[in-house]
């Protein structure tokens, strides 16, 4: 694994971390019905963790002498509760799934202090992942 390609997946990262924070202020503010006090606080909780995650990469790949990016990856357009809530499932179960794949290339380019971070970051998304799932168990149709 080469510095180049690591800065430039950790910037994918971070501009999916940067999407997700549009996403989860946007999806707040959209929610309705009977749930939406308990939906839309869910969500916005969840803007902290993505920042600090945001905030930690753009650290790293200056430390790598990379340049952050400050364009964020689109958000899924939703309509109803649920749609938001399988958007949101879908971006943390990929971010789980990217999250590994990092930690295995820092690994690899010798940088255990990264790949240790990311692996606490795959616990983060994968904490969010499930709330989300058990959120979406018994959702009406």
């Amino acid at each position: 694994m080469d510095k180049e390609t690591l800065i430039k997946n950790l910037n994918q990262d971070l501009a999916d971390e940067l999407g997700a924070i549009i996403q989860y202020l946007i999806y707040a503010a959209k929610v309705t019905g009977p749930y939406r006090p308990q939906l839309s606080s869910f969500f916005l909780e969840e803007v902290a963790d993505e920042q600090l995650h945001a905030q930690f990469l753009a650290n790293k790949i200056v430390a790598l002498g990379g340049e952050p990016t400050t364009t964020p990856s689109p958000v899924p357009p939703a309509s109803t509760n649920k749609e938001m809530l399988e958007a949101v499932l879908a971006a943390e179960t990929q971010a789980v799934k990217n999250y590994g794949q990092r930690a295995e290339e820092a690994s690899a380019f010798g940088d255990k202090g990264l790949a240790v971070q990311l692996e606490d970051m795959v616990s983060d998304e994968t904490s969010h992942m499930e709330e989300t799932r058990r959120i979406l168990q018994d959702w009406p149709l």
